[in-house]
């Protein structure tokens, strides 16, 4: 099939990317390595949109969180992967979380399944002399990677990502574990296992002790991103980080030590949270556990926390290095490399971090190549929206010399101005204006939809 774009790479940011483009009439050539003979360190099947590291996409709420603000965006610009969470939402209280493989699979199907999209199972090792969005991500193929240094005159960057494990649900011990969401917001729909201070600080030091994934030399000086960093790692910066950061109990009642006077319960000294991760149910995600601990140290010690002694894991924690372009020197306000501008890059391997964040980049990059194509202009994406300060940041507003993986947040949006603000009014403002922004600017871009 002919095309007028190409899009390399069929994660999350190249599997919307392709809906947006085909849903605007234009004619795509997704190319995805994986199903053709090759795999990465870290996906486990072919499957358009795997979900990696984790199944969660985070806060759902759009009133006081900017993740929540960026679901509500894509939603309003007909993003497919937002439209295939919401059809395959598993309980996670006010966070939005998947069944992560009847979520790839629905994405599967639909890009598949659109007449204006021809998914080629190819590796691509060299930049196309043609229109193309690049959404490799941050597994992208060392061949493509040289390619892409060879072009641009810039390392990489690089960080490690680390995998959490998942728990089969029948192998917890509910008389010791309940369920609840922090300070019960959002419903029961959290896993929770207790632990005393003793238990606590015996845990750590297992952790410290364990043996760990020995690194390869070229991986020795590869930092790792801040909000994906192993559990082991957070544990050797002092014997409370763990306490005050994923296992933090505060919030948490503990009906099993319910008393005359707490008939609630206690909260617990600390606390480990499992996540649900497929609509059966079936099957758990230890929240911020990611790990870089060997596969026999992950079961010894993670079977010493109250609840998992019979642990049956049906996924370990894992490591993987993960790449990404430092965008700000390299790219245009429209994502387009600066010194070969048919090449647009999208997703992770522009320096945004997190799912959300990679689709909703790859929207972005798709409808200015479909305005592009159609020799019209893209009206400009304000700042002070979700996706108008993500794009901002990676595109200029990120200082180059530091340039960092970034997920949304309000601090990349301009500050409030007027009257002195409330500290606990701020994120409600916060929306209000980007979502003024953002249904203002919103009849422009239907110049990059189909009429």
């Amino acid at each position: 099939m002919a095309f007028d774009i190409h899009i390399i790479g069929g994660g999350l940011a190249g599997s919307e990317a392709a809906w947006q483009l085909a849903e605007a009439g234009l004619k795509v050539r997704l190319s995805e390595m994986r199903g053709g003979g090759d795999m990465t360190p870290a996906h486990e099947s072919d499957r358009l949109a795997e979900m990696v590291c984790s199944n969660s996409f985070r806060s759902d709420d759009a009133e006081n969180n900017a993740v929540g603000l960026l679901h509500q965006e894509m939603r309003k610009l007909g993003s497919l992967i937002m439209r295939c969470a919401d059809q395959h939402k598993v309980p996670a209280g006010s966070a939005l979380a998947v069944d992560r493989e009847a979520f790839a699979e629905e994405v599967t199907r639909a890009v598949h399944g659109h007449v204006n999209v021809e998914v080629v199972r190819e590796r691509v090792d060299a930049l196309p002399g043609h229109p193309t969005i690049i959404a490799t991500g941050p597994l992208t193929g060392s061949a493509l990677a040289r390619a892409i240094a060879a072009e641009t005159g810039q390392d990489a960057l690089a960080f490690f990502d680390a995998i959490a494990p998942i728990v089969h649900r029948d192998s917890i011990d509910m008389t010791q574990a309940w369920m609840a969401a922090r300070w019960d917001k959002g419903g029961k729909d959290y896993i929770n296992c207790p632990l005393t201070k003793e238990q606590y600080e015996a845990f750590v030091a297992a952790l410290n002790e364990g043996e760990k994934t020995e690194f390869k030399e070229w991986e020795k000086d590869t930092p790792y991103f801040e909000g994906c960093m192993p559990i082991e790692v957070m544990a050797e910066r002092g014997v409370e980080t763990l306490r005050f950061g994923p296992m933090k109990g505060v919030g948490l009642d503990n009906p099993h030590t319910a008393t005359p006077e707490h008939p609630n319960g206690r909260w617990p000294y600390a606390c480990v949270q499992l996540r649900q991760d497929n609509k059966l149910g079936t099957l758990w995600n230890m929240v911020g556990f990611q790990t870089k601990l060997k596969h026999g140290e992950q079961v010894r010690i993670f079977r010493t926390i109250p609840g998992l002694e019979n642990a049956e894991f049906a996924r370990l924690g894992g490591i993987h290095r993960n790449s990404f372009i430092n965008s700000p020197l390299l790219l245009d306000g429209e994502l387009r490399l600066r010194s070969k501008p048919n090449i647009r890059f999208a997703g992770q391997i522009t320096g945004c971090e997190g799912y959300v964040e990679s689709a909703a980049v790859g929207i972005l990059a798709a409808r200015f190549a479909a305005a592009e194509h159609r020799g019209e202009t893209l009206a400009p994406l304000p700042v002070e929206t979700a996706m108008g300060a993500l794009l901002g940041h990676i595109t200029g507003g990120a200082d180059a010399e530091t340039f960092q993986p970034m997920n949304v947040n309000f601090g990349l949006m301009p500050p409030l101005t007027g009257p002195r603000v409330k500290k606990g009014d701020r994120k409600k403002l916060y929306t209000e204006r980007a979502r003024a922004a953002f249904d203002a600017w919103l009849p422009s871009a239907k110049v990059a939809e189909l009429a």
